[in-house]
C-alpha cells in the first residue's frame, strides 16, 4: 500500500468509510460524521406497477427499494479498484477455478466478466450436468475484506435488515452493450437481496413479462434508474413476481450484487464468517431521526425515479440471443420468452 493509499485508508476509518469499523460500531452508536453521513441518503420504497396475476390486481413492484448515496465517490473508487485488481488476479489465474469467468467474446456485447465470492452459482446446466443453482462441491474465494465492509455498511445504515445478511455475492463487469436478460434469482437465495451500482449508471426493467426484442434490447412496463453508489434491494414481489433485466449498458459499468444463501443449499465445505455475525442497525437517536427526515441535496446524477415505459430500451450491439434458458450462463445471453402470467397490465 503506498502512501497516497495509507492516507485514505485512516481517513476512511475515520469518517465511518469502508476500510474500517466506525469508531464507535462496538456501542452502537455513529459518531457525528458518519450520523451526517447516514442523513443524506435517498431513500425511495413507494414503487408501484399494478398487473393482473392470476385474475387478481397486484403492485409487482412491492418490495423494491432504491438507496442513493450509500456509497460516496471515494468509496466508490476504492470498490472499483478493489474490483479491477481482482479481475487482473483472475487473469493470472491466482483465484480459485470458478471464481473468475471471462467469456471469449466473438461478437461485441456477447457476455461479461464474472467473479462469485462465497458460492459457485450456475446459470444453467454446465459441462458437469450440474443444474442451475448453487453448486455445492464447488470452492471459490470468500467474500473479500473491502466487501465485507460494504454489508456491515449496509446493515447498520437500515438498508438492509440484519435477519439476512449475505454471505456470497457475484461482480458483473460491463462492458459497453452488455446486458442482462430477464430473469427471476433463484431460490438457493433468501430474499431481501441487493444490487451494488458504480461507474455508469444503468436502467433495470421490471414487469411479469418481459420481452426480448433483439440482442441487448428488451421491452417491459416499468424502468428503474441505478444511480452510481446506490444500493437497489429486492424482495416481496419485486424478487418474486416481476422479472427484471439490465438492457444492454452504455458504458462500462460494475454491479455487485450480494445474497445470503439458502442453509440447505450451502457449499459442502462453506464456513459462517464470525465477522457477519451479529451486525445491528445503529440505534436512531433523536437528532439523526430529524436529519434523516430532511430532503436530501438536489442531485441531478442520483436520480430515483420509476417510469413506466411502453417503448423496447435498446443497446448499441450485436450479440446474439439463442432462446432456451430462463437465465444465461456464464458469458451466454439466451433467454427463453416465458410469460409468468397472462393479463392486461395497467401503467401506473
Amino acid at each position: 500500500m503506498n502512501s497516497k493509499q495509507q492516507s485514505f485508508h485512516s481517513s476512511a476509518t475515520r469518517n465511518g468509510g469502508l476500510s474500517g469499523v466506525p469508531s464507535l460500531a462496538h456501542n452502537n452508536l455513529l459518531d457525528e460524521q458518519e450520523r451526517a453521513r447516514f442523513a443524506q441518503i435517498g431513500r425511495k420504497k413507494d414503487f408501484v406497477h399494478i398487473e393482473r396475476i392470476d385474475g387478481r390486481a397486484m403492485n409487482v413492484l412491492q418490495g423494491l427499494e432504491l438507496h442513493s448515496r450509500v456509497f460516496s465517490p471515494e468509496e466508490q473508487k476504492e470498490i472499483v479498484d478493489c474490483v479491477y485488481r481482482f479481475q487482473r488476479m483472475g487473469q493470472k489465474g491466482q483465484l480459485r477455478a470458478r471464481t473468475y469467468s471471462e467469456p471469449k467474446k466473438w461478437m461485441r456485447g456477447k457476455g461479461r466478466v464474472t467473479i462469485q465470492f462465497g458460492c459457485c452459482y450456475n446459470y444453467a446446466v454446465d459441462k458437469n450436468g450440474n443444474p442451475p443453482g448453487i453448486v455445492r462441491n464447488e470452492e471459490v474465494d470468500p467474500l473479500p475484506p473491502l466487501f465485507k465492509q460494504m454489508i456491515k455498511r449496509m446493515v447498520r445504515w437500515h438498508v438492509l435488515p440484519p435477519t439476512c445478511v449475505p454471505n456470497s455475492c457475484i461482480v458483473n463487469i460491463y462492458d459497453e452493450g452488455d446486458c442482462i436478460p430477464p430473469h427471476i434469482d433463484h431460490h438457493d437465495f433468501l430474499r431481501p437481496f441487493c444490487t451494488v451500482s458504480f461507474l455508469t449508471e444503468c436502467n433495470i426493467l421490471f414487469g411479469s413479462n418481459l420481452k426480448v426484442v433483439s440482442a441487448g434490447e428488451f421491452a417491459g412496463p416499468v424502468s428503474v434508474p441505478l444511480p452510481v453508489g446506490s444500493v437497489l434491494i429486492l424482495n416481496g414481489n419485486g424478487a418474486d413476481v416481476a422479472k427484471h433485466c439490465v438492457p444492454g449498458v452504455p458504458a462500462r459499468r460494475i454491479s455487485i450484487t450480494f445474497r445470503k444463501m439458502d442453509d440447505s443449499k450451502l457449499p459442502y465445505r462453506y464456513a459462517s464468517d464470525p465477522e457477519l455475525t451479529g451486525i445491528r442497525p445503529f440505534a436512531r437517536s433523536p437528532i439523526t431521526k430529524m436529519l434523516a427526515q430532511q430532503p436530501p441535496p438536489e442531485n441531478n446524477n442520483n436520480n430515483t425515479r420509476c417510469e413506466p415505459i411502453a417503448v423496447a430500451v435498446k443497446a448499441s450491439n450485436n450479440s446474439v440471443f439463442s432462446k432456451k434458458d430462463d437465465f444465461p450462463p456464464l458469458g451466454s445471453l439466451s433467454i427463453g420468452n416465458k410469460p409468468r402470467a397472462n393479463g392486461n397490465v395497467r401503467r401506473q
